[in-house]
């Protein structure tokens, strides 16, 4: 597949992408160590108990309509959710539903004046483009053209009448996430929702995001919950600057990301490590264009994993793009969608040991309409436990979902 190293604007089809009380995991003891086999061959586990697993999705979010060739469309969702209904396990997910981030959440990371000229912007630019016989076509024609086109900010954060509504469900999927987790009715869950967030800054939508997703989840885990210490873990294969700028300062939150690098946005240099008091909190893993599987696995045991077990997070939380797999078009880095099924199994080992299982999972990129509803399934399944269940009963081959290579899928 031809791709570019670089992502210039979405004119050209090419645009950059641009996530109180406790309940201890049900798993089995020994699961962790038996995990770190990782690519040196099939390891036979027992059958462990499977987590109540928890799915975000809500068809709103379909509406959000950023440009006719935009990669961040709606097919993103539909065909994940064909996918996802034809595992056996899907009927076992709780659905859970999601309300609008409400204002005082927004602005725990976002400024108040972006949340209003992002509410403005999205209704008059679709006032212009929707119907421009409405009384409101001048006001929203004058805007549109002040700003060079029916976008926020800039051109590859196209939106539409609908976008800032939508966007407030995608933020507010995962705190209706976080608290049935907490309230101990789910183990776990995923958000299939969209625009994406880990690329919005404070007064700034960048790179198909609006309001960041993760970042405003982190602070309502500690401020609602009354969690100390939360974890964010971005495997997108754009570093996520404004998750990272949202908390270089803190050392409440650790930031770690894997990312292709150099590339879109241009942040996320390994000696990036936060500012201040900060300092330490962030750890980023850069891979340059072409990195596959164990470039990945020696990242997380070398640098990710042991950060995770010096902080010791009360509750981890995924920014998971899955648009670092070789199929996808907007990068150049090369995993297998068993090396998201790794991933995903480390992540939940260390939520066992240090936050009682505690993972809140939010979709961000992932642009392969065939590559991105393989790794979401695989990834639930992690989640749900599902695929230890198929491991014990021989229906998974032998090197499924390890980093031994990648070979063929």
């Amino acid at each position: 597949m031809n791709r570019t190293a670089a992502v210039p604007g979405v004119a050209d089809g090419n645009g950059a992408e641009a996530r109180a009380g406790s309940r201890r995991s049900e798993r089995s003891p020994g699961a962790g160590a038996q995990g770190q086999a990782g690519a040196t061959g099939a390891t036979r586990r027992a059958p462990a108990v499977r987590r109540r697993t928890g799915l975000a999705y809500d068809p709103i979010c379909l509406r959000h309509d950023p440009g006719r060739t935009h990669p961040e469309r709606s097919a993103r969702l539909t065909a994940t959710m064909e996918r996802l209904a034809r595992e056996p396990w899907f009927a076992e997910l709780v659905p859970v539903a999601a309300a609008p981030c409400p204002a005082e959440r927004l602005e725990a990371v976002h400024a108040p004046d972006y949340i209003a000229r992002a509410e403005g912007g999205c209704r008059a630019r679709g006032a212009l483009l929707d119907r421009p016989d409405v009384p409101d076509y001048i006001a929203g024609a004058e805007e549109v053209c002040r700003s060079g086109g029916p976008y926020l900010d800039v051109p590859d954060v196209g939106v539409s009448r609908e976008s800032f509504d939508v966007a407030r469900i995608a933020a507010g999927a995962g705190l209706a996430l976080a608290d049935r987790v907490m309230a101990g009715e789910i183990d776990n869950g995923f958000s299939l929702a969209r625009p994406p967030g880990h690329h919005a800054e404070r007064s700034l939508a960048l790179g198909f995001c609006v309001f960041n997703n993760a970042a405003i989840l982190a602070r309502y885990l500690q401020r609602r919950h009354g969690l100390e210490k939360v974890l964010i873990l971005d495997w997108d294969v754009h570093h996520g600057n404004g998750t990272q700028h949202a908390f270089e300062e803190d050392p409440t939150v650790l930031y770690a990301s894997l990312h292709q690098y150099p590339f879109y946005p241009g942040t996320g240099a390994a000696s990036e490590e936060g500012i201040g008091r900060g300092t330490g909190a962030t750890v980023n893993c850069p891979m340059p264009a072409g990195a596959r599987d164990a470039l990945y696995e020696e990242a997380f045991r070398a640098r990710i994993l042991p950060a995770i077990d010096r902080f010791k997070p009360d509750a981890v939380l995924l920014s998971a793009g899955f648009d670092a797999h070789a199929e996808d078009p907007l990068a150049a880095v090369e995993l297998s969608t068993g090396c998201y099924r790794w991933m995903s199994e480390r992540v939940l080992e260390a939520a066992d040991r240090h936050a009682g299982g505690r993972v809140v999972s939010l979709l961000e990129g992932g642009y392969s309409l065939d590559a991105l509803p393989e790794c979401v399934a695989a990834h639930i399944e992690c989640l749900a436990g599902a695929d230890r269940d198929a491991r014990a009963a021989g229906t998974l081959e032998a090197g499924d979902g390890l980093t031994k290579g990648n070979e063929e899928e």
